[in-house]
């Protein structure tokens, strides 16, 4: 039976003071024996109320059997497949039980909303932007609905941030899907070009029809839509090689629509971030709060870089030994909280807020390399 000790719950050992050494017993029912797991609950949010996030380890992963770490930079795309990304998924749902709901839905994104709706039924192509490291995390629920038989390119900027791996993968899972795709880096123009081209290849059809009506010919106009910080108006800037829209490395920049003109045959309609007002699936909200897709008032930035590490040492392209010899931190076991607190008593005095910002920080910044989040499904 299990032991409560201090709101806490523990497994049953011979030395409580240890318990974390204790090997985990079989599993009597087969079903679960993937996702058997060793629960060391510990508070990640401060009350009230009171979270608790609990590790949720395969067996693979106990701390009873050293893994096999790889460091970056050794890894193959062998290597990289062989990641089980629906047991990650599994255990991101996990850990997010426990947390607070991860919401966010400023006042301006209601009204851009709807004034974008009306401003789609002027677009003969719209460009969505999607962060490449969680393509599937910032996808509008609604946006298949709102763009209906039109016609759509699908950007996948911070290419540079994700392996060729994964950019593989991507590519063919949206082209069996007869999307567009094209992948971009927004803060270097990579791929902007190729972007233009392809909106006015797509909407070609516009002008032969309004001749065949005797009227004059017009710019092909494009919608770029997509999720706060994502690099929409970054992307802007680099196809007009000015600074035409504001843009800056956090949600919430741009808060009204701009129409643009690229040439004499582009315009382009930068829009705000625009966000489902209810976020349901709360393994996507902390994802888009790792990646800084989302406002960091809406998230607890511990809580959000716990799991961080978490999903990290379970990434064989970076795993729990990169980042004990990147902060100097020593653990014993993937508990994220745990390594949060020692790194935060080793750089900062004790504050768990700023150890916590460093590491989503670097994250952000590809101090771990070239990490993705999501695979596509299987």
């Amino acid at each position: 039976m299990a032991l409560q000790l201090s709101g806490r719950w523990l497994l049953p050992c011979s030395n409580i003071a240890h318990f974390t050494q204790c090997r985990v017993s079989p599993d009597p029912n087969p079903k679960f024996s993937q996702t058997k797991a060793l629960s060391a609950a510990a508070s990640l949010s401060s009350p009230p109320p009171t979270i608790q996030a609990s590790l949720f380890l395969s067996p693979k992963h106990s701390p009873c059997k050293t893994p096999t770490w790889r460091e970056n930079g050794s890894v193959n795309d062998s290597v990289e497949d062989e990641i089980d990304w629906v047991e990650i998924d599994s255990d991101l749902q996990y850990w997010t039980r426990a947390l607070r709901p991860v919401q966010w839905y400023p006042g301006h994104i209601a009204k851009t909303e709807k004034e974008l709706k009306e401003q789609l039924k002027l677009m003969d192509v719209v460009i969505e932007v999607r962060d490449a490291r969680i393509p599937l995390s910032t996808t509008h629920p609604q946006m298949d609905l709102w763009l209906g038989n039109r016609k759509r390119i699908l950007v996948l900027n911070r290419e540079d941030m994700i392996s060729s791996a994964d950019r593989n993968a991507w590519g063919m899972y949206f082209s069996s899907q007869g999307t567009k795709v094209v992948f971009s880096n927004g803060k270097l123009g990579m791929g902007t070009m190729k972007l233009g081209r392809l909106a006015k290849s797509l909407a070609e059809g516009v002008n032969v029809k309004r001749r065949a009506k005797g009227l004059l010919p017009r710019p092909v106009r494009a919608g770029i839509v997509g999720y706060p910080n994502v690099g929409k108006s970054s992307l802007v800037n680099r196809l007009l090689k000015r600074r035409m829209c504001a843009a800056a490395p956090r949600p919430g920049v741009t808060r009204e629509l701009k129409w643009v003109r690229f040439g004499k045959d582009l315009e382009l309609l930068d829009s705000p971030g625009i966000l489902p007002m209810r976020i349901s699936d709360q393994a996507a909200a902390i994802k888009l709060a790792i990646c800084d897709d989302i406002g960091e008032r809406s998230y607890d930035v511990a809580d959000v870089a716990a799991i961080l590490v978490q999903m990290l040492a379970k990434l064989p392209t970076v795993g729990m030994k990169t980042l004990q010899n990147r902060y100097k931190v020593d653990v014993d076991g993937p508990s994220g909280k745990i390594f949060i607190d020692k790194l935060a008593l080793r750089l900062f005095n004790g504050d768990v807020h700023q150890a916590a910002f460093r590491i989503l920080s670097d994250f952000r910044k590809g101090k771990f390399g070239w990490v993705a989040l999501e695979r596509p499904p299987r």
